[in-house]
This record gives structure tokens, C-alpha cells and sequence, in this order.
């Protein structure tokens, strides 16, 4: 996947917008004022910041070269993702996934339950 249709993956998610915190190199992707993805590119190679369960962090480490841990992030609950197509786009969408849902379980369950409703 290239940073276009991770952009608009990311944004396919229930109530997710896309705000720039950090500057306009970095897009920031938040569901409810929380954050679930980061999305950036530093030469000319896309690079993702996603949530993820610490076990899978470290598994996912170990599986693909192309996951590293987060960058900027705490590297417990996060990882970075090179966009170099090594990484195959059913895999970088169930970990898109799985960091949105990460976030949402989160929330209040008044909060989850108006954003589960469009799953």
C-alpha cells in the first residue's frame, strides 16, 4: 500500500479524522480526540506509527523487517511500519484495524458503542 491508500484506509474508520499536531509532515490520525495511527514520509518511503498489543509488537518485530518499534512512540505499545511493500495490504489493514480498535476499547462504553455501531 502507498501512503495515499493508507490515508484513506485510515480514514475509512468510524468517526476517524486526520489532524497535523506535529507539524505538516506528519498526519496524525485520531478517533474521538485520540490518536491511532501516525503517517508520514522521510525519503521518499512511506513510515507508519501504529498501537499495537505489546506480545504483537514484539512478534510482528520478529516476522517483518519492514516493523520496527515506535518511533518517537512508546515503543512498548507501538510500532513503526516502512510502507516498502514488504508487509502484505491484508496484514498492514489488520493492524490498521487492530490499533483503532485498541484505541476505541479504551473509551468510555458510551463512546464505543456510537462508533462499534459502524463496524
Amino acid at each position: 500500500m502507498n501512503i495515499e491508500q493508507v490515508k484513506s484506509y485510515l480514514l475509512s474508520k468510524p468517526e476517524s479524522v486526520m489532524d497535523f499536531p506535529f507539524g505538516p509532515d506528519v498526519a496524525v490520525f485520531k478517533v474521538k480526540h485520540k490518536m491511532f495511527a501516525t503517517l508520514g514520509e522521510e525519503d521518499g518511503e512511506g513510515r507508519m506509527n501504529l498501537k499495537c498489543d505489546p506480545h504483537e509488537a514484539l512478534l510482528l518485530r520478529e516476522m517483518f523487517v519492514a516493523v520496527k518499534p515506535g518511533y518517537h512512540m512508546n515503543k512498548k505499545h507501538w510500532n513503526t511500519l516502512y510502507l516498502d511493500d514488504s508487509i502484505p495490504q491484508g496484514e498492514l489493514e489488520r493492524m490498521m484495524d487492530n490499533s483503532f480498535l485498541l484505541v476505541v476499547n479504551k473509551m468510555p462504553k458510551k463512546e464505543q458503542q456510537s462508533i462499534l455501531i459502524h463496524l
